[in-house]
């Protein structure tokens, strides 16, 4: 079986009545060379766990299957598990779920699966919905050593950005905070089918074991990256005051050069590090922010 193969995508397709279906932002792989090296590369060992998301019709299924102790696939489109039934049914260490992943329950699937096992994650994940998921992996209540994913080319450069380019953003910051983002490799629109109309890329996640920049309130620190962007042409000092309306501009200003900056900083300067530099700074004058202020809470 050759999932890559366009007559063969086709005739699987026509034969259990399937459409391509926008909704779910499905565009199968073609390019054999991707789904082997996606598998190859994601940072698992043989004897790890594998939870892949969105596994389409299998191809990126099939190589991992191959490589690692166990996959478990979560896929929203129920049409396809009757497929994944046909294309996986030479592997008997895969385990499909139709559900959405956003409404998963990680922690529970993690317990029942995969019981003393390291986990990686290993998808290709729609466009429409990239970020939100990878917050929420990120989020969960579960540690995965690493996360490997195929996203648009231009969210993949935001994630690896750095500091001070115009690609580096809050989620660029945020994903810094968990672990460290690097690019693999590129893939070509061509490599799917449908052809989508923006090339791809595949980023790889290490995430730590616990942060390295250790801060006493993690909800304050989402909130000050949050406020950091979000008036991008002001300076950090007059962004930060919309945010903070519980401090005064002087306060704010004190926080910032307490940290070691100077106060006319933009945001988009500092890098993860910084960041957390500038929340243990605010946090002396807030006291503790998470009996005091509602507004604390991370907005994925």
């Amino acid at each position: 079986m050759k999932l890559t193969n366009i007559s063969e995508v086709r005739e699987i397709m026509e034969r259990n009545g399937l459409r391509f279906n926008k909704q779910f932002g499905q565009n199968f792989l073609i390019n054999e060379a991707v789904p082997r090296r996606i598998a190859e590369e994601c940072g698992a060992k043989p004897e790890d766990g594998i939870l892949e998301i969105g596994p389409g019709i299998g191809t990126l299924t099939r190589e991992l299957a191959a490589r690692y102790r166990k996959v478990v696939a979560v896929e929203i489109d129920r049409n396809l598990i009757p497929v994944l039934g046909q294309t996986l049914a030479d592997f008997d260490n895969v385990t499909v779920i139709n559900d959405d992943v956003m409404k998963t329950d990680l922690k529970a699937l993690l317990d029942e699966h995969f019981p003393g096992m390291r986990v990686t994650v290993c998808a290709n994940l729609p466009y429409y919905i990239t970020t939100p998921i990878l917050m929420k992996l990120l989020e969960s209540d579960v540690f995965f050593d690493n996360i490997t994913v195929m996203v648009q080319k231009e969210v993949a450069v935001r994630l690896t950005s750095l500091p001070g380019s115009a690609e580096y953003g809050s989620i660029t910051a945020s994903v810094g905070w968990y672990g460290k983002a690097e690019k693999l490799f590129g893939v070509s629109a061509g490599s799917f089918l449908p052809a989508p109309k923006v090339d791809s890329a595949v980023v790889r996640l290490s995430l730590y074991d616990k942060p390295p920049y250790p801060v006493r309130d993690e909800a304050l620190l989402f909130r000050v990256i949050r406020a950091a962007f979000g008036q991008r042409r002001k300076t950090l000092l007059n962004s930060m005051t919309s945010f903070f309306p519980e401090l005064t501009k002087n306060a704010l200003e004190e926080a910032i050069v307490n940290a070691g900056f100077s106060s006319g900083i933009r945001g988009e300067t500092l890098s993860t590090e910084d960041f957390a530099k500038l929340t243990e700074s605010l946090y002396d004058r807030l006291g503790k922010p998470n009996e005091n202020d509602n507004s604390t809470e991370r907005n994925e």
